[in-house]
């Protein structure tokens, strides 16, 4: 057993759904003290977050993930216990093991080498560690940050390890983010008897049009970074649950992912012209998750595919679709952010699992990125 799938089970082991952290990052900690780095836990609300730092001088690397996971889900639909790592035909299952930690094993053994190998390194080397990425994201990297730019601790290259690959590992790298706007949307009716529609006013009705718009609306066209924007409902409720009474109110929930070729301000002002227009009286909270953030090819993005062609011989793709991270909290200070880690085809999934052999191939890419940047 390798010293990175060893720490991997270990992590694995600890049934962290968030925002526990169960313990893992005092595994972290100490190994990582016995390299010469210093630990300050951060804690805050629920939420555990440590931020080790090796050295004092600028550039400042950063590695940045989670140790909370998300739920296991049934647990008898599992091909065996989620919190028992165990191996399969060269895959490493148990829930973490994709997202993310066996991203977090493979930065710990790479960079206990890198600092043995190179003990007169440039710069320093951070980890931003939180257990509150699956979950709110209130309490986690987003106060860590806030408490590092009070002091004026500036991070100039964070490496996130969320699953990014597709294929095999170091295929894809994402080089930035979409934005995330929600919206929980009450439309108001009046609610009365099915056979008596003039004596009530249907929200279903009332809404039905705006909805069709909002749906076919072509928010923006992307540009040569991002898709466009996208508009989807995730939830609808209304009625009382008779088949006889028409709703008094409808609840709609939505999401717009959008490119840098908008922004959340022009986003509200465009959904509410097209309720507006609709004559809906309605109530709407909004709820910014992230802003869309990019970093574009330079010393960061270079180091990371020069480091991946250098230990696969293959070349990668920069890509700034799927979901958002916690990068989205850290590139606003200046930062150059990119996200590198194993395939993502099971994450969140009953059976969660990586491989084996990429999960070395991980290690040694990020040892790589650590020689490009800071020798």
């Amino acid at each position: 057993m390798t010293e990175t799938l060893e720490l991997a089970k270990a992590l694995i082991e600890r049934p962290s759904v968030t925002p526990e952290d169960k313990g893992c990052q005092d595994i972290l900690s100490d190994r990582l003290n016995s390299s010469g780095f210093n630990t300050e836990k951060l804690h805050f609300g629920e939420v555990d977050n440590v931020w080790i730092r090796k050295g004092n001088k600028s550039p400042v690397f950063c590695f940045a993930g989670h140790t909370d996971v998300v739920p296991t889900g049934p647990v008898d639909q599992w091909q065996s216990d989620p919190f028992k790592p165990v191996i399969r035909d060269g895959q490493l299952y148990g829930r973490g093991s994709a997202d993310m930690k066996s991203s977090i094993a493979a930065m710990v053994v790479a960079v206990e080498r890198f600092v043995k190998n190179y003990p007169e390194h440039k710069g320093s080397i951070a980890f931003l560690i939180t257990s509150d990425e699956e979950g709110p994201a209130i309490d986690g990297t987003v106060k860590v940050i806030e408490t590092l730019e009070a002091r004026d601790e500036k991070i100039d290259y964070c490496l996130v390890g969320e699953p990014s690959s597709t294929e095999t590992v170091g295929d894809v790298i994402k080089n930035g983010r979409r934005g995330s706007l929600g919206a929980r949307l009450i439309v108001k009716g009046q609610q009365g008897h099915v056979a008596y529609p003039h004596l009530a006013k249907n929200p279903i009705h009332a809404a039905a049009f705006a909805i069709a718009e909002l749906s076919n609306t072509q928010w923006d066209e992307g540009n040569e970074f991002f898709p466009p924007t996208t508009f989807q409902i995730s939830n609808i409720h209304s009625g009382t649950g008779a088949t006889n009474v028409i709703p008094g109110e409808m609840e709609v929930i939505f999401n717009l992912r959008y490119s840098t070729e908008t922004n959340h301000v022009q986003l509200k002002q465009r959904v509410e012209e097209i309720l507006n227009r609709h004559n809906i009286e309605y109530e709407i909270e909004w709820t910014l998750s992230g802003k869309p953030f990019l970093t574009p090819e330079g010393e960061l993005v270079n180091a990371m595919q020069k480091a991946i062609e250098t230990v696969t011989g293959k070349t990668t793709e920069l890509s700034t679709a799927g979901g958002t991270s916690d990068g989205r909290f850290i590139a606003p200070t200046g930062a150059q952010v990119v996200e590198l880690g194993p395939t993502n085809a099971s994450i969140h999934q009953i059976n969660e699992h990586t491989s084996v052999e990429e999960l070395e191939t991980l290690k040694d890419i990020y040892e790589q990125i650590l020689i490009n940047l800071l020798t």
